[in-house]
């Protein structure tokens, strides 16, 4: 009875057992096969190459050097008061476009107004002198006249005085008598001419008064005209040095205006750098105000004096700024254009480790053809190379500015091959 009782439990020992190995043996078949496709997926993964993908620009393989400067605008031009008076108004502030000759401020021009009308007043009186003066010239002249008549008279009368004393007809005492009056009639005529030129000297001397006094009339004028401060040039208000109310003086500052439709910078450059700077140059302009963006611009003007200590010469740089976002007082990084034919660099790490030493003349390098964000395959392209410098290689034809190529490869690429972009790739938007 007992040994039947143990073959029982041994035999439900013996169930239980299987049961548990057959139980284990299905749960570990999903992670089998979980774990074939993750190597297979891992395998997929180490057939894409990791690269660092850049974009061909053009460049120079020797290093310009840099020099800074301070932008300012083309022409900057202080407005001044040129008369005394209170400001009683200012239409602008720092910041506002102005447009040539428009009215920026307006001082109190009261005493400028009567100023003006006591001018003109003393100028109506002047006139009516003149006017005076005229008319004794007239009365002077006409006094001439008559007495030209009196004395072609007087001349008859004597003419026919003497005739009929010769024939016997009037006495002496007559004709004496006619010769008198024919005399005193000339002395009239010449003191009538006479007085003639005396009135006319008055009248130029009255008219002579007018023409100063009209001078003095379009001076007061002109001093009223200045109680109306206008824009001397176009730009914008780069500083507004007094308010309303205050009493300005001549030549007291009211605003500065600058015109920003053109920035300048003066950098100073080694006399060594000389030979290879001219005007009209173009020029690269980076502010550190706008990290972005590199500027354009031309050498404008260079000094033929060099300071005698420092051996440096000022030249002066010319940016257009059509939109008026460069302003004054930034800090300014120009770099002088080479003169030297600009070529597409790329470093040398995007060459094959065993080419592109200096006296190989053409290499292969990796053109990406983005397939997704991320990923895309390459195409081997052969390239011929120029000069190399500091770990960069020129490229003379085979790849042009702006295509994509590999610039470092985590392993050996074929041509078609696919590749992962890392986080150093460039992208068309970045560029």
């Amino acid at each position: 009875m007992l040994l039947v009782f143990k073959d029982i439990r041994i035999s439900k020992l013996l169930f239980s057992l299987s049961f548990t190995v057959a139980l284990t043996a299905c749960n570990s078949l999903p992670s089998e096969s979980e774990a074939s496709a993750q190597q297979g997926q891992s395998r997929a993964n180490q057939q894409i190459t990791p690269v660092d993908v850049a974009i061909a620009r053009t460049g120079s393989l020797t290093e310009q050097p840099e020099y800074t400067g301070t932008t300012a605008p083309a022409r900057e031009v202080s407005l001044r008061s040129q008369v005394t008076g209170q400001v009683l108004s200012i239409g602008v502030d720092v910041g506002d476009t102005v447009r040539q000759g428009q009215t920026l401020a307006r001082l109190d021009d009261a005493l400028l107004v009567s100023a003006v009308n006591q001018a003109e007043a003393e100028l109506a009186s002047l006139r009516a002198a003149v006017a005076r003066a005229q008319n004794q010239v007239s009365n002077a002249q006409a006094q001439v006249e008559r007495s030209r008549l009196e004395l072609q008279q007087a001349q008859a009368d004597l003419a026919r005085q003497e005739r009929l004393l010769q024939e016997g007809a009037v006495p002496a005492q007559q004709a004496e008598q006619a010769r008198t009056e024919a005399q005193t009639a000339a002395q009239i005529l010449r003191a009538a001419q006479e007085q003639v030129r005396t009135e006319q000297q008055a009248q130029a001397a009255a008219q002579s008064q007018v023409t100063a006094q009209e001078a003095v009339v379009a001076q007061a004028k002109r001093q009223q005209s200045y109680a109306r401060l206008t824009a001397p040039i176009a730009g914008r208000v780069m500083q507004r040095l007094t308010e309303v109310g205050n009493l300005v003086q001549p030549n007291t500052e009211i605003v500065r205006i600058g015109d920003f439709s053109r920035i300048q910078v003066n950098v100073e450059i080694s006399e060594l750098e000389l030979a290879r700077i001219r005007q009209g140059q173009t020029v690269s302009v980076r502010l550190d105000a706008f990290p972005d963006e590199v500027f354009e611009g031309q050498v404008s003007r260079i000094s033929p004096a060099a300071d005698r200590t420092a051996r440096l010469i000022p030249v002066q740089v010319v940016i257009p700024n059509s939109n008026g976002q460069i302003g004054s007082g930034l800090l300014a990084r120009v770099q002088f254009a080479s003169e030297e034919t600009q070529r597409v660099i790329v470093p040398q790490t995007a060459l094959p480790p065993t080419q592109g030493s200096p006296q190989q003349q053409e290499s292969t390098i990796y053109v990406v053809n983005e397939t997704a964000a991320s990923e895309g395959t390459v195409t081997a392209r052969q390239v011929t190379l120029g000069q190399s410098a500091n770990g960069q290689v020129e490229i003379l034809s085979g790849l042009q500015p702006g295509e994509r190529f590999v610039a470092r490869s985590g392993g050996a690429l074929t041509d078609g091959a696919t590749v992962r972009f890392s986080i150093l790739s460039e992208s068309q938007q970045g560029s």
